[in-house]
């Protein structure tokens, strides 16, 4: 059987021009031939982009956090790994039942060290945001109260009210009770009262009552909203605000509405 092959350059018969396109595919645009360094600039720039793209996530729109306590659980276990949307809550408003960072301006915990364990490239990954930063002090919980609310515990049989409307919470930690301890607040503006998943063993709003905020966490304080579940893979996926908790909610006393 014949078979065609592309045309020897020691033949006569051969296009003069196809040995310069086969050397000119192999070298570079000034017909120098790509060594090692060539190669290497173009991973290190790649690396360096893909570094100030990580920076800006973590800046404008999400940023990494590590769970270290069971407050929040069974939402959130020990050692999860999670990303926090950082565009709440702006431009995006907050709501009842959002889980969100916050800063702990107000001493609701112990003091820690400066964070530093000589570790460059921790340090390295933690500044463009592909590490948590564990040097901070923050914490995090479930909006109960929004500016406004009227929030109490409990009614008889035992659940917390907004603005009079008892409410169900499927998100609290199996076999907990919603608070061993009765409050009745009213949220002040510009603040919201926060609570754990796992009530008997949270610190949150109810257990700072006698601190200079109240218990209230101020939303300016508030670095964003926790998304989703990045690591351990096996618990990967997005965390709830469940909305249906809150529906029938009425809005608080003394709230502006529109006319229609």
């Amino acid at each position: 059987m014949a078979q065609d092959f592309p045309d020897d350059p020691r033949d006569g018969n051969a296009d003069p021009g196809e040995p310069r396109r086969n050397a000119a595919h192999a070298s570079g645009k000034d017909g120098k031939s790509r060594g090692f360094g060539a190669w290497l600039r173009e991973v290190l720039t790649i690396v360096v982009i893909a570094l100030l793209l990580s920076f800006l996530i973590k800046t404008f729109l999400f940023r990494a956090f590590f769970i270290p306590s069971g407050s929040m659980e069974q939402t959130l276990e020990i050692h999860d790994r999670i990303f926090v949307n950082l565009l709440v809550p702006e431009p995006f408003d907050l709501t009842r039942g959002d889980v969100v960072v916050f800063k702990d301006t107000q001493g609701w915990l112990p003091p820690t060290g400066n964070g530093d364990d000589g570790n460059f490239i921790a340090d390295a990954l933690t500044f463009v945001g592909l590490l948590p930063d564990e040097s901070e002090q923050h914490l995090v919980k479930r909006i109960i109260g929004m500016p406004g609310d009227h929030v109490t515990c409990c009614t008889a049989d035992g659940k917390i009210t907004i603005n009079g409307e008892p409410i169900d919470e499927p998100y609290v930690y199996a076999g907990a009770l919603p608070s061993e301890a009765p409050f009745d607040v009213v949220v002040p503006e510009g603040k919201v009262w926060v609570m754990g998943d796992h009530r008997n063993a949270s610190a949150d709003s109810r257990e700072h009552q006698d601190g200079a905020n109240e218990g209230f966490v101020n939303i300016e304080d508030i670095e964003g909203k926790a998304a989703v579940i990045a690591w351990p893979l096996d618990r990967a996926g997005f965390i709830g605000s469940y909305p249906e908790v809150f529906k029938n909610v009425p809005a608080p006393a003394g709230a502006e509405t529109v006319s229609p």
